[in-house]
């Protein structure tokens, strides 16, 4: 009787972190969507946003310190500029343009073309050999090209500059996430664990977008009567406590992530992506009135084919490589990667669950 209880209980756990990462994904989406109508300054909303995160992350690491009785990871200035500031940099680019995005663009487009991110994380993982070159991934390739064309191809919606500003923060997306696995995979940085790879590129973050928010921002929010020029003081206090709800969810997104994937696998938060890229776009058809023609659907579902494929290839290739790691750590158990030897508790992986765990990134 054990077993089934056990089954029961991992499906429900399962079910349960997977609608609340839905919760904090679909709900940033749209919650930014709607906050960018009334609310002109998406830089700036990114900066409060990296704010909130980084502080949040201080008080869970801080929590988590007491916890376990270890102390953290603080890296030194020399790896904390040279090795954290492309990856914190690329993320900054991508999530100002992203945001930046919605105030010309519908919820649909931004999560259609949002899925072409998978093409550049392709790429560069192919430039930075972080995966091998494959056949199918051609076919891949084309499958999302095409479904983006065909769901771009004479929509009502579309909106030339913010289309531009997705797919512009698509390709550094390709480049972000890239260098993110590779941040988290050196073993002597210990940046494994998400919560301090959050800790640690917030700062960064916040310096690199900053001169884009001076540019493009800083005048006109100076004289808003929403911030700076006030006259009473609740408009204040709600436009930063709409802000801070953002924040919020920002950091509940990389969280519920974590949580997700360490308690289940890279592969369920990938299958589980898909899924949530459908409820967004019929959210936005219901809630929003977002308007999509046969061919954007059919475009839409080509596109997930594209996603679907990558997904089992990586699952296939990632089996394989776990059975020779087995093979391997039977015949000299030094030749372990250290940095899939332990989970987060401190009790050993199967050799399969490690080898799924080291693709969280690009997922």
């Amino acid at each position: 009787m054990a077993c089934p209880v056990q089954f029961l209980c991992r499906g429900l756990r399962t079910v349960g972190l997977v609608l609340l990462y839905y919760a904090f994904s679909i709900g940033i989406t749209f919650y930014n969507k709607w906050l960018m109508k009334g609310f002109h300054y998406p830089l700036f909303m990114t900066l409060v946003h990296l704010t909130i995160i980084f502080c949040l992350s201080a008080i869970t690491r801080r929590a988590m310190q007491c916890w376990a009785g270890k102390p953290r990871i603080i890296l030194s200035w020399r790896d904390y500029l040279r090795k954290v500031a492309p990856t914190a940099l690329a993320t900054a680019l991508d999530i100002g343009l992203s945001n930046w995005s919605f105030l010309f663009i519908t919820i649909s487009l931004y999560t259609m073309t949002k899925s072409s991110a998978v093409l550049f994380i392709l790429f560069f993982s192919l430039v930075f050999k972080l995966e091998e070159p494959n056949p199918f991934l051609i076919l891949v390739v084309l499958l999302i090209a095409s479904g983006l064309f065909m769901f771009t191809f004479e929509s009502t919606q579309f909106n030339l500059e913010g289309f531009i500003m997705v797919l512009l923060a698509s390709f550094i997306g390709g480049i972000r996430w890239t260098l993110t696995q590779v941040l988290m995979q050196k073993a002597e940085l210990g940046l494994q664990n998400p919560i301090d790879a959050m800790y640690h590129l917030q700062p960064l973050m916040f310096l690199g977008l900053f001169p884009l928010f001076l540019f493009n921002e800083a005048l006109s929010i100076s004289t808003s009567e929403k911030l700076f020029r006030v006259t009473e003081l609740s408009p204040l206090l709600y436009s930063l406590f709409t802000l801070s709800i953002g924040g919020t969810l920002a950091f509940g997104l990389g969280f519920s992530e974590f949580l997700l994937v360490s308690r289940t696998s890279s592969l369920t938060l990938s299958i589980s992506g898909i899924f949530k890229e459908v409820c967004t776009l019929l959210l936005a058809a219901s809630l929003m009135g977002d308007k999509m023609s046969v061919v954007n659907w059919l475009g839409f579902v080509v596109c997930l084919s594209g996603i679907s494929l990558h997904v089992g290839l990586k699952t296939y290739y990632s089996k394989n490589k776990g059975m020779s790691l087995r093979q391997l750590s039977t015949k000299s158990p030094e030749l372990e990667l250290p940095l899939l030897r332990q989970s987060e508790d401190g009790k050993e992986d199967s050799a399969a669950d490690e080898d799924e765990e080291q693709e969280i990134t690009l997922h």
